[in-house]
């Protein structure tokens, strides 16, 4: 068994296409059918179902795909480290953020890593901070940029604290409250409200806080970004509760402090296992030093702002 056949395999796995499996890979389709052919001769069991219109993975082929991943993982991590023990930072660098990340400048970050490091490969996954956190305990991601509800902190990683933020309400230029300095939670609970999937960090600080205010609100949109949050209060359709630290610079909205809003902290999280050398050299250009810092469960030892 050789490790392109299981780079195959996990080419067409996700891309669902012999085809463009190849192009991915750099091969012609021919020469990679021929050798998945051949890996499922000599494991004695079929990895994808073919017909005309699809390619399925089978049981087998699932069965396969995990240990594949975690095959060509070790020996990518494998070379890195051979590499970094002679002075070179190669491999990948998977960074995970949430939209509304501030505490750090992370397209900055990433101009000055390239520059430094360019035989890295790098790539950019923005999700939920929940499921950021689960990528980079599964191994998927090396490190990622979170932001969290003050009564919550991430679990079964490493972590850095960046930054505390308080919530402001964001409107558009048109609506009545434009012109307050502040306004309570109980005076926005009237309003319709633009905000991010029920469950979601970014809505629970929220939740939490309008819960503890003893009023309800209504969330009459909920979208997945934070960007198109803006798009909608700048058309009136409602209300965003937005971190006061990435409001500023963007266009079509008004903000308004809240005088008992929700607060949220930024982390900075990485595997528990530690670092590769790429991450590990990301994480330096931010001032975080991966080997040192305290494990989730213990106090950060970083100043709040």
């Amino acid at each position: 068994m050789e490790l392109k056949q299981m780079r195959y395999v996990v080419a067409v796995a996700d891309t669902g296409n012999f085809t463009r499996a190849a192009e991915q890979c750099l091969v012609v389709q021919s020469a990679l059918s021929h050798q998945i052919a051949r890996l499922e001769r000599e494991l004695g069991a079929r990895l994808f179902d073919r017909t005309s219109r699809r390619v399925r993975i089978t049981p087998a082929g699932e069965a396969f795909l995990t240990a594949a991943r975690q095959c060509l993982e070790a020996a990518e991590r494998a070379s890195a480290n051979v590499a970094a023990a002679v002075g070179e930072v190669r491999g990948r660098l998977a960074v995970g953020l949430i939209p509304t990340v501030a505490a750090v400048d992370i397209p900055g970050a990433l101009r000055d890593f390239r520059r430094r490091y360019p035989q890295v490969r790098i790539s950019l996954r923005v999700g939920a901070s929940d499921d950021l956190v689960e990528q980079v305990v599964q191994g998927s991601i090396e490190t990622a940029f979170l932001g969290l509800p003050i009564t919550a902190r991430p679990e079964g990683v490493r972590v850095r604290e960046l930054a505390r933020d308080r919530l402001v309400a964001a409107v558009s230029p048109e609506h009545p409250l434009a012109g307050e300095k502040s306004v309570t939670l109980s005076r926005l609970a009237a309003e319709a409200f633009v905000d991010l999937p029920a469950g979601t960090a970014g809505r629970v600080q929220s939740d939490q806080a309008f819960s503890a205010a003893g009023v309800d609100r209504e969330v009459a949109f909920e979208v997945t970004t934070a960007e198109f949050m803006v798009r909608l209060v700048s058309e009136g359709l409602g209300v965003a509760m937005l971190p006061a630290s990435y409001v500023p610079g963007l266009s079509g909205i008004t903000t308004i402090e809240v005088t008992d809003a929700p607060a949220r902290v930024e982390y900075a999280v990485w595997n528990q296992a530690g670092c590769t050398p790429a991450a590990k050299a990301f994480l330096s250009l931010l001032g975080i030093a991966a080997d040192t810092e305290e494990a989730a469960g213990r106090p950060p030892r970083s100043r709040a702002r």
